[in-house]
């Protein structure tokens, strides 16, 4: 049967429900959010009045930050109701998802609605937490069992990229294809298969590693403070670490879950971890339940001056004190680490106290995942991929078992008197010293149900990873490498700090495009970082201007218009896939892209305006280019030329791939959103092999680019002058917006004139070096590398 979503149903609009109506929308989806009547409103006929709760909860997503949606206008695609009144509509949805209080209870009332309404087929799922689903089931009709399943998503739903999916046993296979599918390829998510186990998989060993932590900090009298700067990105965790992570999920919630684990899971070998320390109890008595109260492990506060203040809960004293930075001889020297499994074993292999604390973490977590094998999963690389995509891990728990040695963290951590799982040892007893390897570009994980290494991945060639094919490189220097993707099309990936663009990439940028040109059908431009390029190398510039070097900066801005031209220009297709910060560069190579597959969590723009500069590696002159080509007879010229020019001049960031198609970077029409990021580059491969089967062709050069000159620049300069006037500009964005002005405009030119793209590229290398110059954008770029904000001066 073919199934085909065209209409959902969310019943529950509170943090949740409101958030995954919204991502529904913003992938497209028609969406009815529903909730209750609000008490003393049951006799209202105003649907106003009978709507306020969901209006209001919905209203209340909308402005939440960060925001729910990729685009404002999404929400015409959501409509609201309450369930008296419009439970009936269900019968024209395709998917209903429950999404109310978690108990068992209520959401079996609801159900019970929902079965009078449903036509036979739909979807019905829920998104609890913890309830099993086999109870949820109980008591329904076969259509409606056949047809219902768990399907967890994690908040904030745009951002956490888990769904979890947890069959009932009376779930039809073919609906749990169907949502594994549909929930990776249109929802953008990494579908996790679970079993109907407490806290499903991600929950179960993110609340045991929040519970071991603290047991550990307890018997190392470690502060809040410490395990923080622990737990952090220095080892490939989120910012918020572990406590802030608390305050932020809640500690009535972390509790819930501990709870449910200590009380469900009688054979858990580690359920004493489970136990709430008297100090957390404290904190749940005193309401002290994290951001939804005000307080939890970190309180805000003001200061003498009226400063804001951040203070720590000290959990001997419960009290709360002034932020202590922490101080470890093994965490500064590896610090300055770029690689994260690098970084691991330095900070697991030192003598001092963090390095006790994490060898002590990773022998209870290695220990306890062994042991969830097969209970909550029959394959280990779903608790990896649970982990990375629900808690922010960088690396999964096996993968980090891996890259400290499987028999060497198994021998030492029964040496400290934990326990594997017998199939560890089974696993060693066969020569089989990892979880994962990688075998002709595929990754392959271990299974303990067969002994043998299998696929992480259905399709293998819908999820490519660049470095899956570094013994397929065909090029590389100090921070590039060109891997062969295999069809005949190459890939280029570079691994910088925040992936900046210098010398060595610009030679990786065009090396790549020659040996492309020689014998291949074209090339990806792609990485597996963070981001995708937080910009050009600001250092470089500031080295070469504070040196007055502008012959080898004139020559550096050369190379970098020069590189992007040959992306624009070469005889085979180049397909560029973004995500994350795309900013500056970075944003400029995609403008000189044959076709852009960003991910739709990828952030770009020129932002060169916020250090006093202008863009100079062709994006200001590609603005000028493709606001002629979307002037109309029947309005103004100078509309879209001051649209795209306020765009560079704001150092507008579009918030997603979506509003990057707003903001004028991404093209209607050609280039495409990729729903999930792990897709991008094998969908970006796709993309190269059909414009070249379809007769690739090399662009001419253009030479038509209509400018306006002074008609133009003269409302750009007033426009600029009334900014600086009315105090919403300095001195110095004003001198900045003008030199971008000018060259947007093509120069003092006396009428509307025809010119080359060479003509603005050479306008725009001017304007960026008479820039580089000047003494307040070279302390901002200073501020910049200092790591702070760039001064507005």
């Amino acid at each position: 049967m073919k199934r085909v979503i065209k209409k959902v149903a969310v019943l529950g609009s509170g943090v949740m429900g409101s958030r995954i109506a919204c991502h529904f929308a913003g992938v497209g989806v028609q969406t009815i959010l529903m909730d209750m009547v609000p008490k003393g409103m049951e006799e209202s006929i105003k649907p106003a009045e009978r709507n306020k709760l969901v209006n209001d909860a919905l209203a209340a997503a909308i402005k939440s930050n960060p925001s729910p949606v990729y685009t404002k206008d999404v929400t015409k695609k959501i409509t609201t109701g309450n369930f008296t009144d419009n439970m009936k509509d269900i019968a024209n949805c395709d998917w209903v998802i429950e999404v109310v209080v978690e108990r068992l209870d209520i959401k079996q009332q609801i159900f019970e609605q929902v079965e009078k309404y449903r036509k036979p087929g739909t979807l019905i799922t829920s998104n609890t937490s913890g309830i099993p689903i086999n109870m949820m089931a109980e008591g329904r009709s076969d259509d409606f069992k056949k047809h219902f399943c768990g399907t967890h998503f994690f908040n904030p739903p745009r951002y956490l990229r888990l769904l979890e999916i947890i069959p009932t046993k009376y779930t039809d296979p073919a609906i749990v294809d169907f949502l594994m599918n549909y929930g990776d390829l249109i929802l953008g998510k990494t579908t996790v298969l679970c079993k109907d186990t407490p806290a499903f998989i991600a929950n179960r060993i993110g609340v045991f590693g929040m519970m071991a932590i603290m047991n550990t900090m307890e018997k190392m009298k470690l502060t809040v403070d410490e395990v923080d700067a622990l737990t952090g990105p220095i080892i490939g965790r989120p910012k918020s670490a572990t406590f802030r992570t608390g305050d932020v999920v809640g500690l009535d919630t972390l509790v819930k879950v501990a709870k449910g684990v200590a009380d469900n899971c009688p054979d858990d070998e580690a359920k004493h971890l489970f136990t709430i320390p008297a100090w957390l109890q404290k904190m749940i008595d005193n309401n002290w339940l994290g951001d939804k109260t005000g307080q939890g492990f970190f309180k805000k506060t003001k200061g003498a001056g009226g400063e804001k203040e951040i203070l720590t809960l000290n959990l001997q004293t419960m009290e709360y004190g002034a932020r202590v930075k922490p101080k470890f001889a093994s965490v500064d020297a590896a610090k300055p680490i770029d690689d994260l499994k690098t970084r691991i074993k330095m900070l697991c292999g030192g003598s001092d106290k963090a390095a006790e604390f994490y060898k002590t973490f990773h022998y209870a977590l290695f220990s306890y995942i062994s042991h969830r094998i097969p209970e909550i999963s029959d394959e280990l690389y779903r608790v990896d991929d649970a982990m990375m995509a629900g808690f922010g891990w960088e690396i999964g728990a096996f993968e980090t078992w891996d890259v400290l040695g499987v028999a060497k963290q198994t021998e030492a951590l029964k040496a400290a008197g934990y326990t594997v799982a017998p199939w560890i040892d089974e696993m060693l007893a066969k020569g089989n010293t990892s979880f994962y390897k990688v075998e002709n570009g595929k990754r392959l994980c271990y299974s303990p149900a067969t002994g043998t290494y299998v696929s992480t991945v259905g399709d293998e060639s819908a999820f490519i990873v660049m470095k899956n094919f570094e013994n397929q490189t065909i090029w590389k220097n100090a921070v590039c490498r060109t891997y062969h993707l295999g069809d005949d099309v190459i890939g280029l990936e570079w691994y910088t700090k925040m992936n900046s663009i210098g010398a060595e990439v610009l030679e990786g940028l065009n090396k790549s495009v020659a040996l492309a040109e020689e014998k291949y059908k074209g090339l990806v431009v792609a990485n597996d970082g963070a981001q995708f390029s937080a910009g050009a190398n600001v250092g470089m510039i500031f080295m070469f201007a504070i040196e007055q070097e502008y012959d080898e900066l004139d020559m550096a801005i050369r190379m970098f218009q020069n590189s992007t031209m040959r992306l624009r220009y070469s005889s085979v297709p180049v397909v560029v896939a973004p995500h994350g910060l795309t900013l500056g560069g970075g944003c400029e190579i995609n403008l000189h892209a044959d076709k852009c597959m960003p991910a739709a969590e990828t952030y770009i723009g020129l932002v060169e305006l916020g250090v006093g500069l202008i863009p100079g590696g062709g994006g200001t002159k590609e603005f000028v280019l493709r606001a002629a080509d979307e002037m109309h007879e029947d309005e103004p010229e100078t509309i879209t030329l001051k649209n795209r020019f306020l765009n560079i001049a704001t150092a507008k960031v579009a918030t997603s791939a979506q509003e990057g198609f707003q903001i004028g970077v991404f093209r209607k029409g050609l280039d495409e959103v990729v729903m999930n990021q792990s897709r991008r580059i094998s969908e970006a491969k796709r993309s190269v092999i059909e414009l070249f089967d379809s007769g690739y062709v090399t662009p001419v050069q253009r030479t038509d680019i209509k400018v306006l000159g002074r008609s133009a620049l003269g409302a750009l300069l007033a426009g600029i002058n009334g900014m600086q006037t009315a105090g919403y500009a300095t001195p110095h964005d004003a001198t900045v917006a003008k030199k971008l002005a000018y060259v947007m405009c093509g120069g003092d030119l006396s009428e509307p004139t025809l010119v080359s793209e060479q003509y603005l590229l050479d306008l725009e290398r001017e304007a960026f070096l008479s820039l580089c110059g000047e003494k307040k954008t070279l302390e901002r770029i200073q501020s910049l590398l200092k790591g702070g904000k760039p001064v507005r001066n």
